[in-house]
């Protein structure tokens, strides 16, 4: 294999992942497509389902029974009035029905589609829906489906507050309260439950936290660059684990169930929404499909038996924002991870720390990226070296080839024993190039999924029409730019003997452009400075061997 063939299959084994990864999305969306998401009539409270009573529960966990995981199932309704809620983050929608959280837009953050409007986390509405819901378990305690009320529709925070507080009472016999609690410059939002038990008789009592969604792709998601969208667990035991919905609707459970520590979420491009309870409690995880065509993610805490009078409270903090891994590991343990790399993490967050770290110097994340695919290339330079060598000192010898070509005609077997003969004499490995550019590979596909999935990246500006470097060039002007790098490279290189191949190095170029109109536009600022960095070592490098080759050559 020559290094000619090594790039192709790099490129050919790139494609092949992103036409699977893709491909899997497909599959999962078509299966669930026979059940889509739509909202429901409102149930009245006197019609809404009881929640599951857990039964007896062996000392000392206080936890459900496995089979009793279930809160009230997760329907979705319209109505119930609106209680609108303005922080210095957030601009969110909380309904009285249930208390859900049902619309909840980052001020800070502009839309995928339309930069004007604010992006748009939690929703619900005929085309979309994902809201957070919570509620409490027990003999007459109010879950998401009762009536609550407030004493004010809309609530801002105020310029000399830190915290705002948004209170409902629970309309029913039990006195019950839902609690929200927004706070400055922080995306958590604390979510408390207090209960009083006015009854004579005492009341076994669980709160659960929920996160309830469609398994539509959030906007402008591309099907050349597929993300992950679905649920996430995270304890100490098993670490982080993806639950896709297409595992939630087989009911696979790859996550323990329960636990003393951990979180759970729904992970989508660049955002993410978490309960994250307090480490060292005991809670159950759960996923299941719901009603609706919905997907629900959520936690089981204990709230404990409530003698007659007694009253109790349990909080539960919301994480809703975007996916900053310094942030987020400050938050909970492996919260982070959320910002899933892969299989090359080990590799990827280095990555990232160090394009982080330019980033803080120069403010721009264009110029990091420049940068460090400059410091990359020096890292390399041995190996590259090394590479380029091998295929300078084809391009020398290509005259040679040439000849042996035409001497041979078509008997392939003689030709290849001949350009044996040619190596050994010529001192040329012609498998030189392929270990460097082998080593490199993982390098790339890291570098890959730090720039895809890091959201410091989304609406990051560069430079003149470059607005935003994580979507493609809105004029292809990069792609255009790196397929005439990549025309320069094949000229620097020697021609394949081979014309089958020879075709397919011509071609590669423009196909390789064509593909990458659809990738961000910060990963092919990469591989256009990394084609103009390789152009420069390796037209050096030809010029050095063929300059030496000349002077080698006897005066006739």
């Amino acid at each position: 294999m020559d290094s000619q063939r090594l790039v192709l299959f790099f490129v050919f084994t790139m494609s092949v992942f992103l036409l699977y990864e893709s491909w899997q999305r497909d599959q999962q969306s078509a299966a669930r497509s026979a059940a889509p998401a739509t909202v429901s009539p409102t149930p009245t409270p006197s019609a809404a389902p009881a929640p599951a009573v857990p039964g007896a529960v062996p000392a000392p966990t206080a936890l459900l029974q496995p089979n009793a995981a279930a809160p009230v199932a997760a329907t979705v309704s319209d109505g119930g009035q609106i209680l609108k809620v303005e922080t210095d983050l957030y601009r969110a929608q909380i309904s009285t029905t249930g208390g859900d959280l049902v619309r909840l837009e980052l001020l800070k953050h502009g839309g995928t589609l339309d930069r004007n409007k604010e992006f748009v986390l939690f929703d619900r509405s005929k085309d979309h829906v994902y809201i957070a819901q919570s509620g409490l378990i027990g003999s007459g305690l109010p879950n998401h489906q009762n009536a609550y009320v407030a004493k004010a529709t809309e609530f801002r925070l105020a310029d000399n507050a830190n915290d705002l507080e948004i209170r409902l009472e629970a309309a029913g016999d039990v006195k019950a309260a839902k609690i929200y609690r927004f706070r400055r410059d922080s995306y958590v939002i604390d979510v408390v439950h207090e209960v009083s038990n006015t009854t004579a008789e005492p009341i076994p009592a669980h709160a659960y936290f929920q996160l309830v969604r469609d398994s539509k792709p959030p906007e402008g998601d591309s099907a050349m660059v597929p993300t992950y969208t679905g649920a996430a667990v995270y304890t100490e035991k098993e670490k982080f684990q993806k639950v896709a919905f297409s595992d939630i609707e087989k009911d696979k459970a790859p996550y323990p169930k329960t636990a003393n520590d951990g979180w759970i979420g729904m992970l989508q491009h660049y955002f993410l929404g978490a309960w994250l309870p307090k480490d060292g409690t005991p809670r159950e995880y759960y996923t299941r499909q719901v009603p609706q065509g919905l997907y629900a993610a959520g936690v089981i805490v204990p709230v404990g038996t409530l003698a007659p009078g007694a009253t109790a409270t349990v909080a539960m903090p919301l994480y809703a924002g975007p996916q900053e891994q310094e942030k987020l590991a400050a938050l909970a343990k492996g919260l982070d991870l959320a910002v899933d790399y892969g299989w090359l993490t080990v590799i990827a967050a280095p990555l990232f720390w160090v394009l982080q770290w330019v980033h803080g110097w120069t403010g721009n994340w264009g110029v990091a990226i420049i940068i460090l695919t400059i410091l990359i290339k020096l890292i390399f330079y041995p190996l590259s070296e090394a590479s380029y060598r091998s295929m300078a000192k084809m391009r020398v010898v290509a005259p040679k080839m040439q000849r042996l070509k035409e001497q041979y005609g078509n008997d392939r077997q003689r030709m290849q024993q001949a350009m044996m003969e040619l190596y050994k004499t010529e001192k040329i490995n012609p498998l030189g190039g392929c270990l460097p550019i082998l080593v490199q590979i993982p390098v790339f596909i890291a570098l890959y999924w730090v720039l895809l999935a890091s959201v410091e990246m989304r609406q990051a500006p560069f430079a003149l029409w470059i607005k935003d470097l994580s979507v493609p060039d809105p004029w292809f002007i990069l792609p255009i730019l790196m397929g005439a790098t990549m025309i320069i490279q094949t000229r620097l290189n020697p021609v394949p003997p081979d014309p089958v191949q020879a075709k397919v190095m011509k071609i590669m170029p423009i196909a390789f452009s064509i593909f990458f109109f659809f990738f961000p536009a910060g990963l092919v600022l990469y591989w256009l400075v990394n084609n103009i960095l390789s152009i420069a070592q390796q037209w050096h490098i030809n010029g050095v061997l063929e300059r030496a080759a000349k002077q080698a050559k006897p005066k006739s």
